[in-house]
């Protein structure tokens, strides 16, 4: 029998027993068609108990579609009556520090959905308010979590395949004129920036998940085809501290969609092709000129086939909370994707090159990704 669920008192961590209670923050379609199966799937070391939406009909359908004995449009209110062990915050991106604060101040765990954070300021202030020893707050990255980047980062760092030396992450996906009709998307103060921070910055974390610290940065940002205050296309040239020169580019533009990274080694090119989660058989090891094909193909294939999914992210997620210990894609682990994206903004719009470490307080880009440029239009805009 599950041990019985006590109330814990505001800024403690959670309990050690399950099932977790689970709350909702955002009832749409990202909730219900992805975050709500991965708990389905992970019962009864979860139960949902509500929903929160700013849109009372669609927390109210959302709780009678599954059952759940709580909805609301206030996320306080939800804190006070249902006492979550764990908040899942899926609203849009000017929401989550707010949200994401509130709830580890009650005492909660989140799970926050990309991009975390309008900028480097309001992240900061969420893991202000995480406690020493919890509750924590890890962002949703879920393409570090399967078997096949997990198996890519050991090998990496085994230097089994030598060093690295290229890299390419690429996501040219195609968003059209009404996806940008969302009254928050395409806008500095409510989506944070363009294709890199709402659309690149999984690979963009997985990049960094497997080549590690980068040290610095030059970009260009253009607005070309779409009606947004934000830029449509991203690309930058990254030096790691490792040495390795990367190239990242980010498009809302493209008809051929593909998230796409490569990784040139010393004795072999590792690569991944997918969309929107990838699997074992997606990504791909070749060997250099010279090198055994033998001694390559020993090392390309997993021992199981975990795709990367948000049912992956929660198992670990999971067993961190079992432990009482801090999870991956928190604090500085989490907040690394978004620093080298607020560095790509500030290279672009000021066409510096920018170090790593170098936006903190006092710097315009720590609080907004456009750093209050005045005026700012982006090459090729027609504005």
């Amino acid at each position: 029998m599950l041990a019985h669920h006590p109330a814990h008192s505001p800024g403690r961590p959670s309990v050690s027993v399950t099932p977790y209670r689970v709350l909702f923050v955002g009832a749409g379609n990202i909730v219900r068609a992805v975050h709500m199966p991965a708990f389905l799937a992970h019962a009864p070391d979860f139960t949902v108990v509500g929903a929160v939406d700013s849109d009372a009909e669609a927390a109210r359908s959302f709780a009678a579609d599954f059952a759940l004995p709580h909805h609301s449009t206030d996320l306080h209110t939800a804190l006070r009556e249902v006492r979550p062990d764990l908040v899942v915050i899926a609203s849009p991106p000017v929401a989550h520090r707010e949200q994401t604060v509130a709830a580890l101040e009650a005492g909660a765990w989140v799970w926050c959905e990309k991009p975390p954070a309008l900028s480097l300021a309001e992240y900061d202030a969420m893991t202000a308010a995480e406690g020493e020893a919890g509750p924590y707050a890890p962002i949703v990255f879920q393409h570090r979590f399967g078997s096949g980047a997990e198996h890519a980062k050991a090998l990496i760092a085994s230097g089994g395949l030598g060093a690295p030396l290229v890299a390419h992450c690429q996501t040219t996906w195609y968003r059209d004129d009404a996806y940008y009709a969302v009254p928050w998307r395409g806008k500095w103060a409510t989506e944070g920036a363009g294709p890199a921070m709402g659309l690149g910055i999984h690979q963009i974390d997985l990049m960094l998940e497997l080549l590690g610290d980068w040290a610095e940065i030059r970009a260009m940002a253009g607005r070309l085809a779409r009606d947004t205050e934000t830029d449509d296309v991203t690309t930058a040239t990254v030096r790691f501290a490792s040495g390795a020169l990367a190239t990242v580019v980010n498009s809302a533009l493209s008809p051929r969609q593909v998230s796409h990274l490569r990784i040139d080694l010393r004795d072999a090119t590792i690569e991944l092709n997918h969309l929107y989660g990838y699997g074992n058989g997606d990504w791909t090891y070749t060997p250099a000129p010279g090198v055994d094909p033998a001694r390559t193909a020993a090392r390309s294939t997993p021992a199981e086939d975990i795709p990367s999914s948000h049912g992956a992210q929660l198992r670990s997620l999971l067993a961190d909370m079992r432990a009482g210990r801090r999870p991956r894609a928190s604090a500085g682990d989490g907040r690394r994707s978004l620093e080298l994206i607020t560095a790509m903004y500030k290279a672009a719009l000021t066409g510096a090159t920018v170090l790593a470490g170098e936006i903190v307080p006092g710097d315009p880009f720590y609080t907004a990704l456009h750093g209050s440029v005045p005026g700012w239009a982006p090459e090729g805009s027609e504005r």
